[in-house]
């Protein structure tokens, strides 16, 4: 499956979430925590951020964790020297959901768009 083929197949799994995930955005903005949210998605468990759905309860196929760039620095996830390179590449969390994607093809940003 070609990656355009992917993205496709991971935004439809992505649909069910579009709108708790809108408003957790809103809320890590809105309360202060962060001006860039990021979701972790991953199919297992991962100590990072605060789950906000587990596939089990929500009939999907993956666990979500909202998490913030802080953490992913943090965590080391995004290095210190690379936080620039990211932001350039962040999206208006008004018209898109960044989710970092964990799965079996290993670990990427996607950018979900909200409307």
């Amino acid at each position: 499956m070609a990656k355009a083929e992917k993205f496709l197949v991971l935004e439809q799994d992505f649909k069910i979430y579009k709108k708790a995930l809108s408003e957790a955005s809103e809320i890590i903005r809105n309360e202060n925590i962060s001006n860039y949210p990021i979701f972790a998605a991953h199919q297992g468990y991962l100590e990072m951020g605060i789950p906000i759905i587990k596939k089990n309860e929500s009939g999907g196929k993956w666990n979500i964790n909202a998490s913030t760039l802080e953490e992913f620095v943090t965590k080391n996830l995004i290095y210190n020297e690379k936080v620039n390179d990211f932001l350039k590449d962040y999206k208006d969390p008004d018209e898109f959901l960044c989710i970092f994607i964990l799965s079996e093809l290993g670990a990427t940003f996607n950018y979900f768009p909200l409307k």
